[in-house]
């Protein structure tokens, strides 16, 4: 089988590192993929929003299988467009990926079937929004209703950030048309887990959990990211609360997306919050995470072409999934200036001195120049290392991390750290 991964990041370089494993496929393509990739199998010099030249592309190369990581790509409907085709895509229809590309519609959705969430409103209109603010407790959270490059999540400490937040998103446009409604709602404390479930419209399957840090610098401190690491599983999430949580939520959300007539096939990754009165939906993710996918495919065990091939055949009830027992710790290294303005194309050292059985290196924004591998994005490595214990895999992932070096490159060091919460 050939397989087509959609997207340019750490979380694609993953995939394709894992669906190479599998002994049924013979070749991987990424489009447009990154220097990571390329070792992996063949990059393909097509955007991955330009979605009628991603179909002609499948369809020329008999492609098998599509995997696509960035969301919006799927808010674009290119699972719509493959099925037209009569292409075989793993990833949920446009209908069905406004869960993530619209909070309104996952709030509105959550309220419907009493899914715990926090409570919030939802505006139009930046007066209405101020008006709102000025009558609330802070600190107080304002999502841009869209997708926003995981940025369009603002907690705002007093009235006056809350005001600036809502002239950058409704008056200003910051996010273009995905800021022009907002959801504001509580801000909830705890601690927050990463869960990803594979889900067949009716039958759903738990994989390992994760916790992100997305904040830019240690502490938690700066501006929200991408996400700057993570590791699995989370030592926030036990067999009790996942049981909880299969009942309270994605039962009930699996329901109500089939009373609205949609047929939900693909990934869900919903980030929790862990509260006092148990987890908290803050928002639905219709893709698989970046970086927890670096985190938790590592620790995958089962064949993921069978898995991804059951889900799109609603057959997830007849496969079960094997997990490494040991921990996994990603550590993100990033440009200089990241996630403000950073520049590219420095030369990177101390690739294959890093590597090793138990560590693996996603790539994200690099590429080959000259025959160098270069830095082209934001984040531009994920440093993954496998542990008997997460203070094990942290060791090594930061070991593997000393060794690497690009002019400039910042990262947390306090990835999987032993905080209160961690």
């Amino acid at each position: 089988m050939k397989i087509l991964v959609v997207g340019s990041g750490g979380r694609e370089h993953a995939l394709a590192w894992k669906l190479k494993q599998s002994p049924g496929v013979d070749r991987i393509f990424t489009a447009p993929g990154n220097a990571g990739t390329e070792e992996v199998g063949d990059n393909v010099p097509i955007k991955a929003g330009d979605l009628p030249a991603l179909a002609r592309f499948a369809r020329d190369n008999k492609i098998g299988l599509t995997v696509v990581g960035p969301d919006d790509s799927l808010a674009a409907g290119i699972a719509d467009v493959f099925e037209e085709e009569g292409l075989r895509i793993f990833g949920p229809s446009k209908s069905a990926a406004r869960l993530e590309s619209s909070k309104i519609f996952a709030k509105n959705l959550m309220r419907s079937k009493r899914i715990p969430t926090a409570r919030a409103a939802i505006f139009e209109k930046r007066e209405a929004a101020v008006a709102f603010l000025r009558e609330s407790r802070f600190p107080i959270v304002i999502k841009a209703d869209g997708l926003a490059l995981g940025k369009g999540v603002i907690v705002a400490k007093n009235i006056g950030e809350a005001e600036a937040a809502v002239e950058a998103m409704m008056t200003d446009a910051r996010f273009g048309e995905a800021g022009l409604r907002l959801v504001i709602e509580e801000c909830l404390t705890g601690s927050e887990c990463s869960l990803h479930a594979l889900v067949d419209g009716a039958n759903f399957r738990m994989l390992a959990s994760a916790r992100d840090h997305k904040r830019a610098f240690d502490g938690d401190a700066g501006p929200n990211t991408g996400g700057m690491g993570a590791f699995s599983p989370a030592n926030n999430f036990s067999i009790e609360e996942q049981t909880r949580f299969e009942a309270d939520v994605m039962r009930p959300l699996l329901d109500g997306l089939r009373e609205t007539g949609v047929l939900f096939r693909g990934l869900l990754f919903p980030g929790l919050m862990m509260t006092g009165e148990g987890p908290r939906v803050l928002e639905f993710n219709c893709r698989f995470g970046d970086p927890e996918t670096q985190a938790i495919l590592p620790r995958l065990k089962s064949d993921l072409v069978p898995l991804l091939e059951a889900t799109i055949d609603g057959a997830l009830d007849r496969l079960r999934i094997e997990w490494d027992d040991r921990a996994a710790v990603t550590v993100v290294m990033a440009s200089g200036g990241y996630p403000d303005k950073y520049e590219v194309g420095k030369p990177i050292s101390g690739l294959e001195a890093a590597a090793s059985d138990q560590v693996q290196i996603f790539h994200a924004g690099t590429r080959r120049e000259n025959g160098k591998v270069v830095t082209s994005g934001g984040r531009v490595l994920a440093v993954t290392a496998l542990g008997e214990t997460v203070a094990a895999a942290r060791a090594r992932a930061y070991e593997a991390v000393a060794r690497i070096d690009f002019e400039g490159n910042h990262y947390r060091r306090d990835i999987a750290g032993s905080g209160p919460d961690r």
